[in-house]
This record gives structure tokens, C-alpha cells and sequence, in this order.
């Protein structure tokens, strides 16, 4: 057998053997999605009924985690954790993306609360869970975010985006929850979002199928 023969099988060899131990790797991973999926959706089923505490609905939490995966964001902020309905569907979105959520409560008996579903639905990983005053602590927050979620004091609401806007990156998602579109909006969330039309480079919309979302794009880091 000549030279270039033999280093020709050994090549082949070569080939074939990485790509038996490789498939396996890709095998796992797509296992360990699968199992976590799995373990999400049961955990949500089981509770579907009884998400009180000022939670979002089910349907509002799929807008989230939709927007999250379509959008592929990684680096997400959650201004109110209450029990952790939507921190989950976050997080859930947020394990298919490789990303990690910040979520920020003021009350300890949910915060506690909230811990103990993010590890009951197996998403503690992807969730760094904080217990204090979102008006201190989220202007401290370094950023910078791909996509926000407030759904804490309405009438704070405002001032969350003032302190979060520069550290939203282009292209990122600025969310708020019990958003509707009112004539003679006044004070809260209608202050807000008035607000949010008014900057030029947030293109906005508002979902108005569950709990009023709205949805807002940032296009540049111009706002006037």
C-alpha cells in the first residue's frame, strides 16, 4: 500500500472518529433541551390555575417569551418579579437563546415565593433574582439589555425607562404590562406611554389581546 494511500485511511479514520464522538455531544444537548421543555410546560400546566399576586396570564407570558426567542435576545431585565409567572416564561425563552434574566422584587414573601417556582420549573440557572426597591436598583444596573419587562408601580413606570433607556442596546425591546390605548390618557401608565410615542427612535405598539402590553423597538440611540 503506497504512502498517500495509508494517509488517506488514516484521514478517513480520523474524520469518522471525531464525528462519532461529536454526534453524541449534539445528541445530549438536544436531550437536555428537550428535558427542560418537558419540565417547564408540566410545571406551568400544573399551575395555570392558580397564578394570583398580580401575575401576568398565560398568554401575556407567551408574548414575552416569544418576543425573546424571535428576537434572540440574551441579556434580559424584569422590573417586578411578583411570584414569577413572568420571570419563568423569560427564562424559559431565555434557555432556548443562551441568555439570563435579572428580575428585581420588592416584597419578600414573593420573592421567596418566586425562588421557589424558578427552581421547581428547573430554570434557576437562567435567573439572577434580586429583593430590594427597584427605584434604587435599577438605576444602578450596568446593562446593558437586549429586552425589559415592567410590570411593577404604574405610576413609576416612566421613570424605569428613563433609567434604562441608555442601556437598552439598538435593537432591543423595552416591555410594559396593563398598557391600554385611552383617549385623555392621564398619570401611570398612560404618562408612560405618551412618553414612549414621544421618542422618536422607540417605534411602539401595544398588544392588547391579555393584559395590555406594549411593545417598544429601539432603532437608534438618538431620542430627540
Amino acid at each position: 500500500m503506497s504512502v498517500r494511500s495509508t494517509s488517506t485511511i488514516l484521514f478517513f479514520v480520523l474524520v469518522c472518529g471525531f464525528a462519532s464522538r461529536a454526534a453524541p455531544l449534539g445528541v445530549e444537548k438536544s436531550k437536555e433541551s428537550q428535558s427542560l421543555d418537558g419540565r417547564v410546560k408540566n410545571f406551568l400546566d400544573r399551575h395555570d390555575w392558580g397564578w394570583g399576586d398580580m401575575n401576568v396570564p398565560a398568554g401575556d407570558g407567551k408574548i414575552l417569551h416569544d418576543l425573546i426567542v424571535k428576537n434572540k435576545y440574551k441579556k434580559a431585565l424584569e422590573i417586578g418579579t411578583s411570584t414569577g409567572h413572568s420571570g419563568i416564561w423569560i427564562a424559559w425563552a431565555l434557555s432556548k437563546t443562551g441568555g439570563k434574566l435579572i428580575t428585581i422584587e420588592l416584597d419578600e414573601s414573593r420573592y421567596n415565593e418566586a425562588l421557589a417556582n424558578f427552581d421547581a420549573a428547573g430554570l434557576s440557572d437562567y435567573i439572577d433574582a434580586r429583593l430590594g426597591n427597584a427605584h434604587e436598583l435599577v438605576p444602578k444596573l450596568q446593562g446593558p439589555f437586549d429586552f425589559v419587562f415592567s410590570d411593577a408601580d404604574k405610576g413609576w413606570y416612566k421613570n424605569y425607562l428613563i433609567a434604562v433607556l441608555p442601556k437598552l442596546e439598538v435593537g432591543g425591546c423595552f416591555t410594559a404590562h396593563n398598557i391600554r390605548v385611552r383617549r385623555g390618557r392621564r398619570g401611570g401608565t398612560g404618562e408612560f406611554l405618551d412618553y414612549m410615542y414621544s421618542l422618536p427612535n422607540m417605534e411602539t405598539t401595544v398588544d392588547s389581546s391579555g393584559g395590555g402590553i406594549s411593545i417598544s423597538y429601539k432603532r437608534s440611540n438618538e431620542e430627540r
